[in-house]
């Protein structure tokens, strides 16, 4: 008799594998769709500049001229008193935020709404941006940091510039229990030890002196979480030959 191994304990979703949100600064992302009135933007001031756990760039605490404050991602440059607008005649500038049919092309942007109003869900990782190619019938197309192009809706928000925290990467993490306490805060887990490193007890590859899964790693879509290890329901194995 097994075990239950570590897939096992971690489904059950125990405090143990849960990220630590409580500790969180909040939602980051756009103020409501509102009117802009007569000038067609709203102005807002940073306050101050704060660390969110879990989180690779820092995050803004804006109050808007109307008096209410929100969380946001804020570009590279971005200092304590700088002000902020907000609409479709804010203006192209670092940090202002536009509707995607208002940003010429060729310009960097990062916290993409996916459909208009949802606060931005594409390009937050702290260094990253994604350009503007082109736009065409109410919408725009825009290509990723990955390489990709996707089209957006053109009524959809952006925020100009690059997000703060780029070469945060480049640093490293010199022990594990740093890496550890960083992966800690996402609810990751780390060190995470190999299958075939364990007893046999504890995992379906572990066993034998030489550290091999001891027979295919492939396992079906149906099979039943002690065995639910390696390669699930994979459509090919093994190398790719040429030719």
């Amino acid at each position: 008799m097994g075990k239950r191994i570590l897939v096992q304990r971690r489904g059950r979703g125990s405090p143990t594998f849960r990220a630590k949100t409580h500790r969180r600064r909040g939602a980051v992302k756009y103020p409501p769709l509102a009117l802009m009135g007569k000038r067609g933007f709203l102005t807002a001031d940073i306050e101050d500049l704060m660390h969110d756990p879990g989180r690779g760039s820092p995050v803004a605490q804006v109050r808007l001229e109307n008096g209410e404050k929100y969380l946001a991602l804020v570009p590279e440059g971005t200092s304590v008193g700088q002000q902020l607008r907000i609409g479709p005649k804010a203006g192209v500038r670092a940090g202002h935020i536009l509707p995607l049919g208002k940003i010429p092309e060729g310009t960097p942007i990062f916290n993409i709404e996916g459909q208009p109003g949802d606060g931005g869900k594409f390009v937050r990782s702290s260094g990253t941006y994604a350009t503007i190619i082109t736009h065409s019938r109410g919408k725009t197309s825009v290509r990723l940091p990955s390489g990709k192009t996707r089209t957006f809706s053109s009524t959809g928000r952006a925020t100009i510039g690059v997000v703060s925290g780029g070469g945060r990467p480049e640093k490293p993490f010199l022990k594990a229990g740093s890496k550890h306490k960083a992966r800690y805060a996402k609810g990751h887990t780390y060190p995470k030890v190999r299958g075939v490193a364990m007893n046999a007890v504890s995992h379906p590859h572990g066993g034998g002196a030489k550290q091999r899964p001891g027979g295919p790693s492939s396992v079906k879509r149906t099979t039943p979480p002690g065995r639910k290890v390696g390669l699930i329901a994979p459509k090919r194995t093994g190398k790719k030959k040429r030719g």
